[in-house]
């Protein structure tokens, strides 16, 4: 049955995504909106469902901790698993929109939510806070929206497909099916996953440590990583990494500030998540501006470091939860050799990139 419920759960995330993704660049098209702002937008709060039903859900059922820990999982397991493995797969192309707007919000949003919890508890108007950002960043979407057509949306689509899409615009009704049935596929192909995995490993006396570490946390990604992978293997590469980064946005902003708000004492913050997951998290999103901003591709060798660093950072947390022996010396390497080569490698491409544009 474990079996059965992991090659279920992955058809349903493949089929899901198919028509999560096709319903929703057909309704870009037909409205005249870039594929990057659906992405922000529509699929980025279909894909986030999961993880608002998860934190809410723990946060009015007693359990507020597992709220933030889910949030700031996901987030990491957005950007270098999701977005890394998608880059792996195919270079994907960014709009320079991202660059000098999505980013650099998701840095403010995510250092915002540090500050909020060095206090030891993001209580209800630190929620308050955050869906204030989420509203006006809303606004902010919908005036580009009534702007008018995107000028790109010819260039991102092909003028060929984008006939062929445009003649099928009108038909609301199934876009809106295709969304609406994509959407229940990806969440219940991903529950089918997370419970077959669980029940497998537990079959061959894996610990309950490594399940909640590497399934559990990756199980309410899991929409965003079939959508983006999908996407960006069919050429919709900006929808691809606006998923990600929506995503991201509408985690912190509005499942977090949801979670507070309903919360009765507040979203608890240990000390191990402001001292160690929240920075990592912070880290992930400012990473995304020098790569993002190299040539405006994620290349895959950028993908490549994000996978590598995915994996360090579940090692990392295995090690410290086990009190393994070479915790000392896989921190060390981490911070003296790793980390100090990635900040040079990619200080010298934007460096390279903002000399090129000079000359």
């Amino acid at each position: 049955m474990a079996a059965l419920f992991l090659v279920a759960g992955i058809v349903l995330l493949v089929i899901g995504a198919e028509g999560f993704v096709r319903g929703a660049s057909q309704l870009a098209t037909g409205l005249g909106i870039s594929p990057l702002v659906v992405g922000l937008t529509v699929v980025a709060l279909g894909t986030s469902a999961p993880e608002g039903a998860v934190s809410v859900g723990a946060s009015l059922g007693g359990q507020p901790e597992m709220a933030l820990g889910n949030v700031v999982g996901s987030n990491i397991f957005n950007v270098l698993l999701t977005l890394g493995l998608t880059a792996l797969l195919t270079p994907l192309a960014v709009s320079s929109r991202l660059v000098r707007l999505d980013v650099p919000l998701g840095i403010g949003a995510a250092v915002g939510v540090l500050l909020l919890a060095m206090d030891g508890t993001i209580g209800r108007g630190d929620g308050l806070v955050l869906i204030g950002g989420l509203a006006a960043y809303t606004i902010l979407l919908l005036n580009e929206v009534r702007a008018g057509p995107s000028a790109d949306t010819e260039e991102q689509l092909g003028e060929e497909q984008l006939e062929t899409e445009k003649s099928e615009a009108p038909r609301w009704m199934r876009n809106g099916g295709l969304i609406l049935g994509g959407l229940v596929l990806l969440v219940l192909g991903a529950q089918w996953i997370v419970t077959g995995a669980v029940d497998l490993a537990q079959r061959l006396g894996v610990s309950e440590l490594v399940i909640g570490l590497t399934i559990v946390a990756g199980g309410t990604s899991l929409p965003e990583l079939a959508t983006s992978v999908l996407a960006g293997l069919q050429g919709r590469r900006e929808l691809a990494v606006g998923n990600v980064l929506g995503s991201n946005l509408l985690n912190l902003l509005a499942v977090l500030g949801l979670s507070a708000l309903v919360a009765p004492d507040g979203v608890p913050a240990a000390a191990s998540v402001l001292w160690f997951d929240l920075p990592v998290m912070i880290a992930t999103a400012v990473a995304c501006l020098p790569i993002f901003f190299t040539g405006q591709v994620v290349a895959r060798w950028e993908g490549a470091l994000f996978l590598g660093y995915y994996g360090a950072y579940v090692g990392y947390l295995f090690l410290a939860a086990t009190q393994h022996d070479a915790l000392p010396a896989f921190s060390t390497a981490m911070w003296t050799v790793v980390i100090p080569l990635t900040v040079l490698t990619l200080l010298g491409a934007s460096l390279r990139e903002w000399w090129g544009e000079r000359r």
